[in-house]
């Protein structure tokens, strides 16, 4: 029977892989002014003029290069091409390092901040570009933004990573990924990535400092960022690490789990990938409070109020964290939660003209004004779900 689950989850996800990224070979491509629309909403329009964006860049980047490392398929290869160059040509702020956060259509600097959520992310795209490509240029890309993000970003007081400057790297009033973020030198999120980053460069570039940064970045999350008390992570602090915020993400919580086991086993530390694994499951222990019934998981808790969307991004998470939560304990029910999660997904989450809506409203409607393609709303978060259960099932079988 367990076999029979986990052949069938994997081939269904292998079918929904395709068909995301086929949505995104199908219509995202910008055969005018090249590169990649930065809108298209609910409804399959596409707004030409749209601003676009480094990390929607950067993740479609990641996504094919990934897709083709994970399946073998040729077909994917041409719109990574298309992402590295069009992000090398535009994105690239060749004067000051780094990248700017938004282009116009015509690939004209917009918003020129530099926002280290972003330049991570691209680090973690040309790393995984190197790996479809062997292309010592991607390499040396990735290389150079670890670098820099260590000679800017780094607290070399406080450790930890600071936000956000100006395009030439002086002090910014305003540190916000988004408006919904509190305004704070150092976020859970921006960690979270840059650790992410960091990891996947490690696979390529197996450096001494950079094995040190990622160790000194887990031990951030262990004595900061996560709540020992709840197993829920902080989300916002000062220089200092004093939380700012008592929100909880749902979705970052199950990420977070299989993302820093992930990160520990690349330094090899038998001892600190014990101690992670431990770790993983308190905090996906935590997330379970997020789910619903349905298998859904909800957005947000502020306080005593739980905001009831149940956007596209927690749930393929979920899906991960909760297999990944399966595979280090042997207990069935965090399988089945990963699972409802993929079964949520296919009755509420996927579309019937292609890609991930955005989610569920409070009244469980789909959120028709939020965008299918758009700064935040990318090909990573889903593919990669697929992905990595994939790749899991098939050390499990």
């Amino acid at each position: 029977m367990m076999t029979h689950l986990l052949q069938r989850y994997s081939s269904e996800l292998q079918k929904e892989l395709s068909e995301i990224l086929k949505y995104w070979m199908q219509y995202a491509p910008d055969e005018k002014h090249g590169g990649f629309y930065g809108k298209i909403d609910h409804a399959n329009t596409i707004d030409e003029t749209a601003p676009r964006g480094a990390v929607l860049n950067a993740r479609i980047l990641w996504s094919f290069a990934a897709a083709y490392n994970c399946t073998g398929n040729v077909q994917y290869l041409p719109l990574a091409h298309r992402a590295y160059k069009y992000i090398n040509q535009y994105f690239i702020d060749t004067a000051a390092g780094g990248t700017f956060w938004s282009v116009n259509f015509k690939g004209e600097p917009a918003d020129t901040k530099k926002q280290v959520y972003a330049i991570a992310f691209l680090l973690y795209a040309y790393s995984e570009y190197y790996q479809s490509t062997q292309l010592e240029d991607a390499k040396r890309r990735a290389i150079g933004l670890y670098h820099l993000i260590e000679q800017h970003s780094f607290d070399s007081h406080q450790t930890g990573y600071l936000e956000a400057f100006t395009r030439d790297w002086q002090p910014i009033g305003d540190l916000r990924l988004s408006s919904k973020d509190a305004n704070e030198k150092k976020t859970m999120n921006t960690h979270l990535h840059i650790l992410e980053a960091y990891t996947n460069l490690y696979r390529i570039w197996p450096d001494e400092k950079l094995h040190r940064s990622i160790v000194l970045l887990i031990n951030n999350f262990t004595s900061h960022i996560i709540d020992k008390n709840t197993w829920h992570l902080n989300l916002f602090f000062n220089e200092t690490w004093q939380v700012k915020s008592h929100i909880i993400s749902y979705g970052h919580d199950i990420e977070a789990a299989w993302l820093l086991l992930e990160a520990a086993a690349v330094t090899g530390d038998a001892s600190l990938i014990e101690d992670l694994k431990e770790i993983a499951v308190n905090i996906a222990n935590a997330a379970i409070e997020g789910l619903d019934t349905d298998g859904g998981m909800w957005y947000e808790k502020d306080g005593d109020h739980l905001v009831k969307e149940k956007h596209w991004w927690p749930q393929a998470e979920a899906m991960i964290g909760f297999y990944n939560t399966w595979q280090i304990t042997g207990n069935q029910q965090y399988l089945q939660h990963s699972v409802d999660s993929w079964e949520f997904i296919k009755k509420s989450i996927k579309a019937t003209n292609g890609e991930w809506i955005w989610g569920l409203d409070e009244h469980n409607q789909p959120m028709q004004k939020e965008d299918k393609v758009g700064l935040w709303k990318c090909p990573y978060h889903n593919s990669r779900a697929c992905m990595e259960v994939i790749r899991r099932i098939n050390t499990d079988l």
